[in-house]
């Protein structure tokens, strides 16, 4: 990427997005297998290895800043040692100096506050595309005093213009933009659809369902005449496809089980600002904005609706309906 293109903060975040890939990669590889494909160990043995590396490198860069991220490093301290192990196998590939004591150290860096300036990040974010060898993204974004001033979103699998992996980026007021992995090029706007009907959008939807109420969607795109198939993905790369106008809207939908719900902020943090700069929308599903001063949680809102914009207060009609 061109120095002279962007911030300091977003070159490093760019940097760090090919050594997550190739972290990601190698999990795959090592550990991924016909036999235990229903293991939740390679992606766990990802997520750390993402976390001690992304933690590594922001500590050292930007060190008055915080970090928010998933991983603590008490799992690595319960079992015999074998996946703290295998953590710092992986880590060592791109960092030779790791070992145990530091990837644990690294990895709790992640456990900072979410006050002032702050990172936040989702190592591997889509868990069942992960282990299924599809869908998923490393997001990563800069927070100051409740404003998401940046966002980052590496997609090692997605397709997206003749590419296969893709990375988005986006700072306030800049645009959004994106760059293949494997070829040196310019970057590219990312802008969303100018479909302007619901019944003629998109709608993006998860193969994993937690969190969510699947029904209700049902109902939403019936009420709304929808009659495009919807495209199904899992993890925050659904917010690329929706900023580079390949679908027009998503949501998620509070399950009738966990009302209560709040969703993390590395769940949408990243997402959230490539959408913004291509021109999208997103708010909960009763129409407010996002709020991200409430710490780890966006407690003070319910569900969320991210649409090209167009098509978003009709949507938000329609949920009023379901």
């Amino acid at each position: 990427m061109p120095t002279n293109f962007v911030s300091a903060d977003l070159q490093l975040a760019f940097d760090l997005m090919a050594g997550c890939a190739t972290l990601t990669h190698n999990v795959q590889k090592a550990h991924i297998t016909s036999a235990d494909k229903a293991d939740r160990s390679p992606v766990t043995i990802a997520d750390f290895a993402v976390q001690a590396y992304v933690a590594q490198a922001l500590g050292e860069r930007f060190p008055a800043d915080q970090m928010v991220a998933e991983e603590s490093s008490n799992l690595l301290h319960e079992d015999d040692g074998t996946l703290l192990a295998a953590v710092t196998s992986q880590v060592k590939t791109l960092l030779p100096q790791a070992e145990p004591k530091l990837i644990c150290d690294w990895i709790d860096h992640g456990q900072g506050q979410p006050t002032g300036r702050y990172w936040v990040l989702d190592p591997v974010d889509g868990t069942k595309g992960f282990l299924r060898r599809m869908q998923y993204a490393t997001a990563l974004a800069l927070i100051e005093d409740g404003e998401v001033l940046m966002g980052v979103l590496g997609c090692p699998n997605l397709p997206f213009d003749g590419q296969i992996g893709v990375i988005a980026f986006a700072s306030l007021g800049q645009g959004a933009w994106w760059l293949p992995y494997q070829i040196q090029s310019d970057p590219k706007p990312l802008r969303v659809s100018d479909i302007k009907t619901l019944s003629q959008a998109r709608i993006l939807r998860s193969y994993e369902d937690s969190h969510t109420d699947s029904p209700c969607i049902e109902i939403f795109a019936h009420l709304a005449g929808m009659n495009v198939d919807p495209l199904r993905m899992d993890s925050q790369a659904k917010s690329f496809v929706l900023a580079g106008g390949q679908a027009d809207l998503m949501m998620r939908l509070l399950s009738p089980d966990r009302l209560d719900y709040s969703e993390f902020i590395w769940d949408q943090a990243p997402g959230y600002r490539v959408v913004l700069e291509a021109g999208g929308t997103i708010t909960d599903t009763n129409g407010n904005p996002l709020d991200f001063s409430t710490g780890r949680r966006l407690t003070n809102n319910q569900g969320i609706l991210a649409t090209n914009g167009w098509v978003h207060e009709q949507a938000l009609r329609i949920l009023e309906q379901t």
